[in-house]
């Protein structure tokens, strides 16, 4: 099942393979995408779904280095080769949409941006910067209703611009304790009005998040990530976690949302997210549903062949291996991830993975 093509809302995938968003910190110092983005992505475009690296709607989201934004025409103009690239190849992509909320460290913001979040209260730990290395995480600026309300909309925004700049759809990033989720999680969001101290209130700015973009751009192409059980950036479960998930995924469902994406960080040492809950989320969102986290061949077959997923995500693997689809077909060895290059700039440990080609070749030379 892993090689059969797929209909995801209005396009079709050539297989059910996706490959994970993964921050890669390639683009300029200025948040723009940049040429040799163009070549990673295309290169990769074998896999039924592209889902690019975290891309801020907003300057207030650029919080770390290198990260990409779509916010303005200069991001769509650099962004469109990218989606134009994909497409050539056959491939679909989806932009993820992150903002990083209080996950920032000032010189890594543009000038005039600052640092948000539920409430002003830093998480713990330390960003890195291009300019003064690693720093505190920022005190963030408890954002006022109506403040969030203009984050709300500039989700919006940058959800028109990414169909504009050739994307298929966008995929709002709900986890890794990034704004939406900080707003989600009982942990970090101790705010007692309308955004928090119940878990429905706690719900309320993804739930305005995805039904803005929604009305912007058609359910058909607005997906959500979601993590109930991580602890990056300061997260972690907390009582009633369950409940308030379920019902948050039983809202996406019914603003109709075209994915759900369920991110289990289990295999790189978070909790274990209890299958009987991974169950009932797959039970209450009647939208596609893609599975992650340290998966294999084998892993991934046995979740499409059992329905417990409809898609299958990969990260590392794929970042490692432009042709990984190739290599999961003939069960070839994969190329292991150089964990220093995942973050630095240039094409070292971005453009020069090699392929099974490139391998022959040389062995033949």
């Amino acid at each position: 099942m892993l090689f059969e093509s797929y209909a995801l809302g209005p396009i079709t995938l050539q297989n059910r393979l996706v490959m994970a968003p993964m921050t890669r910190s390639r683009a300029s110092a200025d948040h723009v995408p940049t040429p040799i983005m163009v070549q990673y992505y295309a290169a990769r475009a074998d896999m039924g779904l592209i889902i690019t690296e975290g891309t801020s709607p907003s300057a207030d989201g650029l919080g770390y280095a290198r990260i990409p934004g779509l916010f303005t025409a200069e991001h769509v103009a650099a962004w469109r080769p990218i989606a134009d690239a994909v497409h050539a190849r056959g491939g679909r992509i989806f932009v993820q949409l992150m903002h990083t909320g209080r996950a920032s460290a000032a010189p890594n913001l543009p000038a005039g941006a600052r640092t948000v979040g539920p409430v002003a209260e830093a998480m713990a730990g330390e960003i890195y910067t291009d300019t003064h290395g690693m720093q505190p995480a920022d005190v963030p600026h408890a954002l006022s209703e109506a403040e969030i309300a203009e984050v709300v909309a500039q989700y919006a925004h940058s959800a028109t611009l990414a169909i504009e700049a050739g994307f298929d759809g966008v995929e709002l990033h709900g986890a890794n304790g990034y704004l939406i989720e900080q707003f989600l999680n009982a942990n970090v969001n101790r705010r007692t009005d309308g955004y928090g101290g119940s878990a429905e209130a706690r719900n309320r700015f993804a739930i305005e998040v995805a039904r803005a973009t929604v009305a912007a751009i058609g359910a058909e192409r607005v997906a959500m990530r979601l993590s109930p059980y991580g602890t990056f950036n300061g997260t972690g479960a907390f009582d009633g976690v369950e409940e308030q998930f379920l019902a948050l995924v039983r809202e996406l469902s019914t603003l109709k949302l075209v994915y759900l994406h369920l991110v289990n960080h289990e295999s790189m040492g978070a909790p274990e997210v209890p299958n009987s809950f991974i169950v009932q989320l797959r039970g209450a969102f009647a939208g596609t549903f893609i599975a992650s986290g340290g998966l294999d061949r084998a892993k991934a077959e046995a979740l499409l062949a059992s329905g417990a997923a409809d898609l299958v995500a990969f990260g590392r693997p794929v970042l490692a291996n432009p042709d990984f689809v190739t290599r999961l077909q003939g069960d070839h060895t994969l190329n292991a991830p150089d964990f220093a290059t995942f973050y630095t700039p240039g094409e070292v440990g971005y453009l020069d993975y090699p392929t099974l080609a490139l391998a022959e070749t040389n062995s033949a030379t």
